[in-house]
């Protein structure tokens, strides 16, 4: 993945891509929830993949600021409405209990990751998500 490639990939994930018409728009890690689709585990790890791409431009002084405002926006967006007992997803029924797990272990490894990367250790920031992938 290219740096381009993963900034468009975080601008639909995050739905702030300018081309709402695109599949990805809608398919994306909070696209899916908004209305709830189900959870996409592709998205999650195509965001992991994005922040790797970007893991030594976030250790630099001048923080790239959309990636950082799209990975937090993830974050933030899908723990409000997917995670906290009054979101939308929750309050309404519209998410069980299993995949309320799945999407806050998301979360707090694409959020930890980002902070690991910020504090410039990349080895850290992947260690557990890359031996996660490796269990059979």
């Amino acid at each position: 993945m290219t740096p381009a490639d993963a900034r468009e990939a975080l601008q639909f994930h995050a739905c702030v891509h300018p081309d709402v018409d695109d599949p990805r728009w809608q398919r994306g890690f909070l696209g899916s929830l908004r209305p709830f689709t189900g959870l996409r585990e592709e998205n999650f790890h195509e965001v992991m993949s994005a922040l790797r791409v970007f893991a030594e431009p976030l250790q630099a002084d001048m923080v790239p600021r959309e990636v950082i405002s799209t990975l937090v926006g993830i974050c933030h967006f899908a723990r409000a409405w997917g995670v906290e007992p009054e979101g939308m997803l929750r309050r309404n029924d519209l998410i069980g209990d299993t995949d309320v797990a799945r999407l806050d272990e998301w979360i707090s490894t694409i959020s930890y990751a980002l902070t690991m990367i910020m504090d410039g250790d990349v080895a850290e920031a992947f260690d557990e998500y890359d031996r996660a992938r490796r269990r059979p």
